[in-house]
């Protein structure tokens, strides 16, 4: 399964008045597995249907392994995709819904045999030919669904939100087995989602998108760690926003930030700004210590909630500059040191401290994708 690399460029598409995707360039290598993450009505399903041939751009190209098919329709791009609804013939079995694409293509019998073999093999599912699909579970329809998709050798396999309907559980087995899967048919995965979680554990790179536009783009580490915006920060994962000013440089390649009448130091981001901007930390780089403890970058507070997560504690801790931060502490018993109305000092390390001047969060509309964080 050679090439699938997928170039677009300013790519656009809207829907009367409303700009759905803004003129977007994208350049996604062969056998890369690439997610687009972001909440509903940020444009990803809607890039990830033209890339498909679904739908047609306003303007703007695509182009397949340096082929323009931008006006090339969906039957005839070497491209398949698999849907949230796996969308199975309930009626047939899973071979005949496995073979259904090569049967339409009249391929001859023995092959078609062969390849469903093979296909249902790399998927998990020898053994289970000539079960329907009401007596399989969730995850066994998705497999299905993907071997569909993989037998007709796609050079691009595009997949939109394919787990949404799955339960917790059953979707963390599936993501560690869907990249493997990915490795080893070696194709391009183009894959849409609102889960941090799954673009975080699958991608090799992930475009995190905002109103028709790609707010950052990069490696999940790159994205998660050192986000360029306040939007990417707040939506990819769970961050402290701290309103803060800017004071002066540190003299070690950062800044002095005053956040209400403490001063910090901070080592990453956009510190050569000055004024008001936005300190962002992740709650796992949030220590808490005794109240009174010594020591640059700490604040005073005192614990208002503590919530169990199973193998770690989320402390909120009321700042007596404003605002709360959350801390993530590991499950072990010093979390018992931290109960409602203990004062504490937050330790902030200066390389964790993150300064943005970049745009406030968008709120998007309540609904399925406004879901808690992780």
């Amino acid at each position: 399964m050679a090439g699938g690399a997928v170039s677009l460029s300013a790519l656009a598409k809207q829907f009367g008045d409303f700009v759905a995707v803004a003129g977007i360039d994208l350049d996604i290598p062969s056998g890369e597995f690439f997610s687009m993450l972001g909440p509903s009505g940020c444009g990803k399903t809607t890039t990830l249907r033209m890339i498909g041939g679904f739908e047609k751009p306003t303007s703007g190209r695509i182009l397949l392994d340096g082929v323009d098919v931008t006006e090339t329709s969906a039957h005839r791009r070497p491209v398949n995709t698999v849907f949230q609804s796996y969308a199975l013939f309930p009626h047939l079995n899973v071979f005949d819904n496995v073979a259904f694409g090569l049967r339409r293509a009249r391929v001859d019998k023995t092959n078609v045999r062969r390849r469903v073999a093979t296909a249902l093999e790399l998927v998990g599912l020898t053994g289970r030919e000539h079960s329907k699909p009401i007596q399989l579970s969730g995850g066994q329809q998705q497999r299905v669904a993907l071997a569909r998709a993989l037998i007709l050798e796609p050079a691009v396999l595009l997949l939109d939100e394919p787990l949404g309907a799955l339960d917790a559980k059953l979707r963390k087995n599936l993501q560690t087995e869907l990249k493997a899967l990915q490795k080893t048919v070696g194709i391009t995965f183009i894959y849409v989602t609102h889960d941090q979680e799954e673009a975080l554990t699958m991608s090799d790179r992930i475009a995190v998108m905002c109103d028709g536009r790609v707010d950052q783009l990069g490696a999940p580490r790159e994205v998660y760690e050192e986000p360029s915006t306040v939007f990417v920060a707040d939506f990819l994962g769970v961050a402290n926003l701290l309103p803060a000013k800017v004071v002066d440089s540190n003299g070690n390649g950062g800044c002095r930030v005053r956040l209400g009448e403490t001063e910090l130091d901070a080592g990453r981001g956009d510190t050569a700004t000055r004024g008001d901007a936005m300190l962002v930390v992740r709650p796992e780089r949030v220590f808490l210590e005794e109240h009174g403890s010594a020591g640059p970058n700490r604040v005073p507070g005192m614990v208002e909630r503590v919530v169990y997560l199973g193998p770690a504690v989320q402390v909120v801790v009321r700042l007596a500059a404003g605002g709360t931060i959350q801390a993530l502490v590991q499950g072990t018993s010093d979390e018992l040191r931290w109960r409602q109305g203990t004062p504490v000092h937050a330790h902030l390390p200066g390389d964790a401290l993150r300064v943005l001047t970049s745009r406030e969060p968008e709120i998007a509309p309540a609904g399925d994708d406004q879901e808690e964080k992780r």
